[in-house]
């Protein structure tokens, strides 16, 4: 049997709680469980686009910083 906790929530949470539900019976365990395993993976691909980021910069900066682009702005 798994261990059981009790946590206090505001009740504007519980509110929150109840409107995220997918189905009318969902419990606010599985709720949460389900809201923990979003939030890890949107952090993962938040990761990934991060680490795309730095990849691309090198690049992105030798296109931007040339002396072509700078005439444009001048004329």
């Amino acid at each position: 049997m798994p261990e059981i906790t009790t946590i206090q929530l505001d009740k504007s949470v519980v509110k929150s709680l109840k409107g995220a539900r997918e189905y009318p019976r969902e419990t606010y365990n599985e709720i949460i469980k389900r809201l923990v395993d979003c939030y890890k993976a949107a952090k993962k691909m938040n990761q990934y686009d991060e680490f795309l980021h730095k990849v691309q910069q090198p690049k992105m900066k030798e296109l931007w910083d040339n002396k072509e682009d700078e005439a444009w702005e001048n004329a």
